[in-house]
């Protein structure tokens, strides 16, 4: 009975010793919880469900954005098209996603926003139709219709197509809510807007469609890019914390084109709707399309997230000239480059090692890799 005692008591303080290593271990998990600042980001097309923000979800993964101090949180919006810039402006989100068309409207209406960070340096919109259309060239939009997710869409075709030499005032949008893609592939619209990335998904999908390819075929516009309120640069500690948080993004794509099956298995893996919907061949098919152009800027030695001024004070002017803008917006209230050096700002050899050393699974293991990164 006295040997079993000291067993007992020994066992106990084990026990306590457990628990109360436990217990200062969440403490200290909660306390670098606390720690993080809450950031919103949220999409222009009304779900997270795609391969389109790999870069984010694979900053999350790798712990980028926690090491930054950062909680990313990913919010889908509603398909309205200033519903990025509304939200940002309304402090409902922290960070946006516009295209320039629907960036340029929302300042022009006055919203608080501006962009930091220019994901894409070059022309992301598409157009698809079925393929035994007689169209073969941007210019033989002219006289057609044209099929949206919504009105606000127009805004995105009219300058592309002024660009081309087309006249706005000759085509006809078809506003086919969500099922706009299928509009062009049953014959109801003679085109439907698409963009990199989608392209893949419509074809996953079964759609019989054919594209006119932005910036390979028509248009060296600029594209997406990443907004915030121009209010918060005034604020030094806010802008830190944006700086930081766009940083993470320029790690989760460096990552990318170090790994790109990595970043293709990480988010995929996140959404059993696209496992449904695409093979991992077209998810990352999908992933490719997008990341060309989010590559651009850094394989052409700018840095992640630069944008042309050239090209954007072009694009201002097709605007001023068509009327979307009451005037000619000054380039320094549409984007500012002032922060992409610190965006940069990161071990980039540190990541790259990350994204060769993370572990594929069987399938992704055998996805060939090729073409641009």
């Amino acid at each position: 009975m006295q040997k079993i005692i000291p067993k007992l008591a020994i066992i106990l303080l084990v026990v306590m010793l457990l628990l109360s290593f436990s217990f200062f271990s969440c403490k200290t998990e909660s306390s670098k919880e606390k720690d993080l600042v809450n950031i919103t980001f949220i999409t222009p097309r009304g779900t997270v469900e795609v391969m389109d923000d790999y870069c984010l979800w694979v900053a999350k993964e790798m712990g980028y954005f926690s090491e930054l101090g950062i909680n990313l949180i990913m919010e889908p919006g509603p398909l309205d098209a200033l519903a990025t810039c509304k939200f940002v402006d309304q402090k409902q989100a922290d960070i946006g996603y516009p295209s320039p068309g629907v960036l340029t409207a929302s300042i022009d209406a006055g919203m608080d926003v501006i962009m930091i960070y220019d994901l894409m340096a070059t022309q992301v919109f598409d157009f698809a139709m079925r393929p035994d259309s007689d169209i073969k060239t941007i210019k033989d939009l002219e006289g057609r219709t044209i099929s949206l997710g919504t009105p606000g869409w127009q805004v995105i075709v009219d300058p592309i197509l002024v660009e081309a030499g087309v006249d706005p005032s000759t085509v006809e949008y078809v506003n086919a809510g969500d099922q706009w893609g299928q509009a062009a592939a049953l014959g109801q619209a003679d085109v439907a807007l698409c963009w990199k990335g989608l392209r893949s998904q419509w074809l996953a999908q079964g759609l019989d469609l054919r594209f006119l390819i932005g910036g390979v075929d028509f248009s060296k516009m600029p594209a997406n890019g990443y907004c915030i309120r121009k209010s918060d640069l005034k604020d030094e500690k806010q802008t830190d914390i944006l700086v930081k948080a766009l940083k993470g993004s320029a790690m989760g794509i460096h990552f990318t084109r170090n790994n790109p099956r990595a970043a293709a298995q990480i988010t995929y893996g996140l959404f059993p709707a696209v496992q449904e919907q695409m093979t991992p061949e077209l998810a990352f098919a999908s992933l490719q399309e997008l990341h060309e152009l989010y590559s651009w800027a850094e394989r052409n030695g700018y840095g992640y997230g630069w944008a042309s001024e050239e090209a954007w004070g072009e694009y201002l002017q097709i605007l001023a000239d068509l009327g979307q803008t009451k005037t000619l917006l000054p380039l320094e209230d549409v984007f500012t480059s002032e922060y992409i050096d610190r965006i940069n700002d990161f071990d980039h050899g540190k990541v790259a090692e990350d994204a060769r050393n993370y572990k594929l699974d069987e399938v992704w293991s055998k996805i060939e890799v090729k073409g641009v990164w």
